[in-house]
């Protein structure tokens, strides 16, 4: 059964990935959801995390955007992914103090709604691209 899930992963720059996967795991807004061969059609949200799929390298991090499950190919379009072992903790930490910094900041002088969603938005972002690099070692 290798390579029974057609799996493409799509960003606003390029087709980043297109393989052949006998599963698929992605993050959605309503928590994991695992694909296998003849899966029912579906669209979900994409949350933030790891997309982990069997046969692969290695898995990848995304955020945002949305998979689409249909005819055994599963297509995943993104705002970000990356390769886990593309994933730069350094700079994932330094993205994760300015947020808090920024959430710190708003708390004390009641900052904008939008700002602190944007501040927790960023911390969300580089803490999963911290854990996801994290998990790969």
């Amino acid at each position: 059964m290798a390579g029974a899930l057609t799996l493409r992963v799509i960003t606003p720059d390029r087709v980043l990935l297109d393989t052949t996967a006998d599963s698929v795991t992605v993050p959605t807004l309503d928590g994991s959801v695992g694909i296998l061969k003849d899966h029912a059609p579906m669209v979900a949200a994409i949350g933030v995390g790891q997309l982990s799929f069997a046969g692969a390298e290695e898995d990848m991090f995304v955020s945002g955007g949305f998979a689409e499950v249909r005819g055994n190919t599963v297509r995943i379009v993104t705002d970000v992914s990356e390769p886990l072992s593309e994933i730069d903790v350094e700079r994932a930490q330094r993205a994760a103090e300015r947020a808090r910094q920024r959430l710190e900041q708003f708390e004390s002088a009641d900052g904008e709604k939008l700002d602190v969603l944007r501040a927790r938005g960023s911390l969300m972002r580089a803490m999963m691209r911290i854990r996801a690099a994290e998990k790969r070692r």
